[in-house]
């Protein structure tokens, strides 16, 4: 017999994810994850980003030289913040990590150099959708390690917020962010992206959305095709999900390459936010699950030195000192070359770059300046 309020007993439940791995990672400041990895039969370990915010996998061109893979000419165009560019691609590779390989990979083809210097490692490549949408990744920013499933039913940890971001080959989540007033905008979610929030000027400009007092301040940040001047800021509060986040400084730029396409998107999320949960990235079923760590509360840089610097032949050379910032007024000028911050002699450019975050503080630079060793004291500004 049938009854007219009978409902269906089953169910199509898809399989339960599987375990595949673990992968370590190390992180750079902003929440850069830098992965190890090999290709295909070479031995060297090459070192390649995990960017959310890339629509496939790539490989730097002096890497892909130096191991001779094959390459070729099309007519596909890359587009980021600082331009627009034809690439070159390399059919059929496998990247392996610890505990899995991923066969049949297409990598682009790009160049680097200008991640290498600003980070001061080597940068081989960046994996990014061409992996992600293969497997459920689970990062655990605390424990400096993420897992890899199989696709599949999976059941996420309690006490977080289950995001469903908007998908093409990049994930695109709302976001509220408050100043002088309140909007809403749709986002990328930028893994690779070592800053808080990016936001698009028309899209400040259209909706009145900073004080009348807040100042923008000149500076730089590197993006595919270079650098690419930019301002700095602070909003009064931005929010994902129920998680708010307050007194968070953005960079305001130009999208001169429309990557954003404003009015569809406002701009993106970086990992500096990013990082302060543990995540889980689901492509196969457009999900992402975020639950805040112990970063949570970590303070944000609001710190503005104006001091550009980057790792070019084996030196910490200083490139670009923007104008009325506290390096100008430092006496810093091109070419100098940082051998020490503080007590820091360590010569490494995250290190000393972290130093320069200290907002407020007086810091003591040791330069060489065509031979002759000179200390530059600058103190940095706040952009409170």
């Amino acid at each position: 017999m049938l009854f007219s309020n009978a409902r269906a007993q089953e169910e199509f439940v898809s399989p339960a994810a599987k375990h595949i791995t673990y992968v370590p990672f190390s992180m750079l400041t902003g929440g850069i994850i830098i992965l190890r990895a090999t290709l295909d039969d070479n031995k060297d370990s090459l070192n390649f980003v995990l960017d959310t915010g890339s629509g496939g996998i790539s490989l730097d061109s002096a890497t892909a030289s130096y191991l001779g893979v094959k390459k070729v000419l099309t007519d596909k165009t890359v587009r980021g913040i600082a331009g627009v560019k034809n690439v070159e691609f390399s059919y059929n590779h496998t990247l392996h990590m610890q505990g899995i390989s991923v066969a049949n990979l297409d990598f682009h083809i790009n160049n680097y150099d200008i991640l290498t210097s600003a980070y001061g490692l080597r940068i081989d490549g960046i994996v990014g959708y061409s992996f992600l949408r293969r497997y459920i990744v689970a990062i655990d920013y605390e424990q400096m390690v993420f897992e890899v499933l199989t696709p599949g039913s999976y059941k996420y940890p309690r006490g977080g917020y289950l995001m469903k971001p908007q998908f093409t080959t990049l994930p695109m989540q709302g976001a509220f962010v408050k100043d002088a007033k309140e909007i809403f905008s749709k986002f990328y979610l930028d893994t690779g992206a070592g800053l808080c929030m990016l936001l698009n000027e028309d899209l400040v400009h259209d909706s009145a959305l900073l004080k009348s007092k807040r100042k923008l301040y000149p500076t730089e940040a590197e993006g595919l095709g270079g650098k690419k001047s930019m301002s700095l800021t602070v909003v009064k509060e931005v929010k994902v999900g129920p998680y708010k986040f307050r007194n968070v400084p953005v960079y305001v730029f130009d999208d001169e390459f429309n990557i954003t396409q404003y009015p569809v998107l406002g701009g993106l999320l970086g990992n500096d936010i990013m990082r302060r949960f543990n995540v889980v990235i689901n492509y196969p079923e457009q999900q992402i699950f975020i639950k805040p760590n112990k970063r949570f509360s970590d303070s944000f840089d609001y710190s503005y030195s104006g001091l550009g610097m980057y790792l070019i032949d084996g030196a910490i050379t200083v490139t670009d000192i923007m104008k009325k910032s506290p390096a100008e007024d430092a006496g810093f000028i091109p070419g100098d070359i940082v051998l020490g911050v503080d007590n820091d002699l360590s010569g490494n450019i995250q290190a000393y770059k972290t130093h320069l975050q200290s907002a407020g503080n007086k810091v003591k630079v040791l330069i060489n300046r065509g031979g002759e060793l000179i200390v530059l004291t600058m103190k940095i500004r706040s952009i409170l």
